[in-house]
């Protein structure tokens, strides 16, 4: 078997699991069969010293098919 692995950014204002769900949930729109997944990064973006928006840096790992395209 042979893996691919995307590094993708999600960001939500409500949190991380927020931001980290909406990232693989897009993911997966275009890519079949995610894996995996690990969080490799987590930012804050403050506005007036409060918390403003969670960013999380994931990577998703899903495996390459051997079909042809058509």
């Amino acid at each position: 078997m042979v893996e691919k692995t995307l590094l993708l950014t999600g960001s939500s204002p409500n949190g991380v699991q927020e931001a980290i769900e909406l990232a693989i949930a897009r993911a997966a729109v275009t890519i079949r069969g995610i894996r995996r997944a690990r969080v490799r990064d987590l930012r804050i973006d403050l506005t007036d010293g409060r918390i403003n928006h969670w960013v999380v840096d994931v990577e998703v790992t899903f495996e390459i098919r051997e079909e042809i395209h058509g």
